[in-house]
């Protein structure tokens, strides 16, 4: 879709525009930016899920019985939310888009950003007075109200070491104030674009107030610095070391002098600015998957043959929900494709196939390669076939 077409999601504004005006700059809300907009889970579903093992999920009680703003982790049972007051709590459950297909195609609405940028959808329920109290996320996330309603209030940009309450397992703000027009009661339909750093208050005002929060992944200097160094330590020979050939008479044994010091920083930079390392990190780190043990590879390996008679017979294969996709181009239309924070080589034209939404399907067929590289995924459980995904 050309960048400057009008948008329903984005209020009529284009990709680039809202790019160019309130990607990471303000926020942005969008009236009816889902028109019709019915949510594709009900809170007793969500509810259900917080009961499972291995789903994320937290509780936050305003008033809890052992402290305010008292945060239990799942997963929890029937008895749990049977004891639940009539407000003032609300359920957390993270990466819903990893298990229920219907939310997680509400990510193809988002395709004018990167989809490795996507972290994922997380869907909070709350009864009235329900919030996790005014906070700071560290990344962009849009707030689609799937049902019911909720307040917004804003409170402006504020700096990283911004006063937060203590002694509770929230980071929520000891000072709130509500800038002016900053507050508004979303239903459904609604979202709210948030940049990073930005104060913001979400209170329920509905008994069925559900909210999906689509979040970005947004790595930190530290994660990065920590991340690439580990990768490159797998790479470097271990005769790439410290020397000084250059070495003078010292004049005071003890000192650490400044052309030392030099000689370590051109060994350390040298080896850091490397691009060509740095894309094959980056792609493998921004397609981590979320929960490395959600990709169940397959017992027996794919008989290459059988599924390419099953691809010629119609069926069509399936990216696993939480699986990540990325590609990057090279040259003579070869490209690394990036899967689930691992690389292979092939065509460039099927790495994007792949990394986009593409249907994965006969057509791939005639790429170079394609059902061995198919079969490899689906071994792996980034891809799977339709009905391994609805037995999952």
């Amino acid at each position: 879709m050309p960048a400057n077409t009008p948008l329903p999601l984005l209020g009529g504004m284009s990709a680039a525009q809202f790019l160019a005006e309130h990607w990471q700059k303000k926020p942005l809300l969008i009236r009816g930016a889902f028109a019709d907009f019915e949510s594709p889970l009900s809170p007793d579903e969500l509810a259900g899920l917080a009961c499972e093992d291995g789903i994320e999920a937290r509780l936050v009680e305003e008033h809890g019985a052992e402290k305010p703003w008292q945060v239990s982790h799942g997963p929890f049972d029937e008895a749990t939310f049977a004891r639940l007051p009539e407000r003032d709590w609300t359920l957390l459950v993270q990466a819903v888009d990893h298990y229920v297909p219907d939310v997680s195609a509400l990510l193809e609405a988002f395709d004018f950003l990167p989809r490795w940028r996507l972290d994922d959808i997380m869907v909070s329920y709350a009864p009235p007075g329900g919030s996790v109290g005014p906070h700071v996320d560290q990344y962009d996330v849009f707030l689609l109200q799937a049902s019911g309603a909720r307040q917004w209030q804003l409170g402006g940009k504020v700096p990283d070491d911004a006063s937060i309450i203590q002694g509770i397992d929230l980071r929520i703000l000891e000072h709130f104030e509500i800038e002016s027009n900053q507050d508004w009661l979303l239903e459904p339909g609604d979202m709210l674009y948030l940049p990073p750093g930005w104060a913001h208050h979400g209170v329920s005002r509905s008994d069925d107030c559900m909210t999906f929060s689509v979040g970005f992944r947004a790595l930190s200097a530290d994660e990065s610095i920590t991340s690439y160094a580990d990768y490159l330590g797998e790479l470097l020979p271990d005769s790439q070391r410290y020397a000084d050939p250059d070495l003078t008479p010292a004049l005071h044994p003890g000192e650490i002098d400044d052309v030392s010091l030099e000689r370590m920083r051109a060994l350390i930079l040298d080896t850091l600015d490397n691009p060509e390392q740095l894309a094959q990190w980056f792609g493998r780190a921004m397609t981590q998957p979320k929960y490395l043990d959600q990709l169940v590879p397959q017992n027996v390996p794919t008989d290459v043959g059988s599924l390419v008679a099953e691809l010629q017979a119609g069926v069509t294969l399936e990216r696993t929900l939480g699986s990540r996709f990325a590609y990057r181009g090279g040259t003579d239309h070869v490209a690394t494709l990036f899967v689930d924070g691992d690389a292979m080589d092939c065509p460039l034209s099927l790495a994007r196939a792949l990394a986009d939404n593409a249907p994965v399907d006969a057509n791939l067929l005639t790429q170079d390669g394609a059902a061995e590289l198919l079969a490899h995924l689906l071994d792996r459980g980034s891809l799977s076939w339709p009905d391994d995904e609805e037995e999952a």
